[in-house]
């Protein structure tokens, strides 16, 4: 079994309409309802650019997708477009629960409506076992960006708490754009770090700001784990002393985890290094592999790249599984264990190009088979779904 950490399935589900077009302007409710359906509907439009393989070929995670693929369990990525551009009178953050509600419920309706003999939305580990034994595919809502959570410490507290009332198992502090919460790692492929910097200023002297220690502060009195992914490298440096203040002499430590990206095998700030595997070690956290070809194929040549071939060409495939267990092994030299390693795919999260012959769901059942036989079947299965299982199950409160 695959556990996904972090799957864009919100990405293309639009809702359904909530009567005639006349009915839904008549009211604040139905407006703001339609609001929604349309922005919706704009991701959806821009995904068949940049997250679909072809215009036509539809997303790349689906339920169909996640079962012939070996999928047991996504986390679902809630995450706003508009919200995060929403910088007209400058970047400080704003209160957006309500867009991430919104899509909360389009996805649970569309699940309910349209899968719910093989999938099933979870809000707590206890559901995710009851999915588990009942061979059902499950669902946990996150949340990627804390700048949907609220301008003031207070408002970004109570953000928290109902998010986790709601079953959010993480939260990504940090993402594209700096919005007062937590500075990031550039993470733009047609951007070098360098334009990034130029192009998308951010402080160089700040990392987590108050609204992000309030964030990391309430997701640990509420369990929700901490995602250091897109995090610049002072911002996990300030989450790491808060997280060690916080922890004061107790042996558990609060685990943390990137839930999309690898190891800095090149340049890119995206990726962590050595010193940060060190910490996500002991505090017994996991690294997610992605699948875009940008992060992970840092420091590759060029040249190296395959001839284009059949999506399910074995010389494709091979080449990107070369690749991937590059990362594994040195995070295994660096911690000496396969336990902080797992997959985080970012499917549909506007990665195109992903790695080739790794570029669906339906892909994750021939990535298993190949770990299994380069890693043998303990460490592959912990890196498949043990050791995000771990987190989800023991650290993981939920609603």
């Amino acid at each position: 079994m695959i556990v996904d950490l972090h799957a864009h399935y919100p990405m293309h589900v639009v809702g359904r309409s909530r009567g005639s077009l006349w009915k839904q302007l008549r009211s604040r409710e139905g407006r703001r309802l339609l609001n929604w359906r349309i922005k919706a509907a704009l991701v959806n439009f821009a995904g068949r650019f940049g997250n679909y393989r072809t215009f036509f070929s539809g997303p790349r995670v689906r339920i169909e997708y996640m079962q012939e693929g070996g999928v047991g369990v996504a986390l679902s990525v809630l995450f706003s477009f508009f919200a995060e551009v929403d910088v007209v009178g400058g970047v400080e953050p704003g209160n957006y629960l309500d867009e991430l509600e919104a899509q909360r419920e389009r996805v649970e309706e569309d699940i309910e409506s349209s899968h719910s003999g093989a999938a099933k939305i979870v809000a707590n580990p206890e559901q995710l076992e009851e999915a588990h034994a009942a061979g059902k595919i499950a669902l946990v809502h996150c949340v990627e960006g804390g700048f949907h959570l609220g301008s003031t410490p207070s408002e970004v507290e109570t953000s928290v708490n109902t998010l986790a009332d709601r079953g959010v198992a993480y939260i990504t502090l940090a993402h594209l754009i700096w919005r007062e919460v937590a500075t990031d790692a550039p993470a733009l492929p047609w951007w070098s770090d360098s334009q990034y910097r130029h192009w998308l200023p951010q402080p160089e002297d700040e990392g987590l700001s108050d609204l992000g220690k309030a964030a990391v502060k309430a997701m640990v009195e509420r369990h929700v784990l901490i995602d250091l992914s897109h995090m610049s490298k002072r911002s996990i440096a300030d989450t790491f002393e808060l997280l060690d203040a916080l922890d004061g002499d107790s042996q558990e430590k609060t685990p943390v985890f990137f839930t999309h990206a690898g190891f800095r095998l090149g340049e890119q700030e995206y990726m962590p290094d050595r010193e940060t595997v060190e910490e996500v070690h002991r505090r017994k956290g996991v690294i997610g592999l992605i699948m875009a070809r940008h992060q992970i194929e840092d420091r590759i040549p060029k040249r190296e790249k395959p001839p284009r071939l059949p999506r399910r060409s074995k010389l494709r495939f091979e080449r990107s599984f070369g690749i991937l267990c590059e990362h594994i092994e040195e995070i295994h030299c660096i911690t000496g264990s396969y336990e902080n390693i797992s997959i985080g795919s970012d499917f549909d999260g506007f990665i195109k190009p992903t790695l080739a012959g790794l570029e669906d769901m339906r892909d994750m059942a021939t990535l298993e088979r190949a770990l299994q036989k380069r890693f043998g079947a303990v460490a592959a299965n912990a890196i498949c779904s043990g050791n995000a299982m771990r987190l989800l199950t023991t650290y993981w409160a939920g609603a």
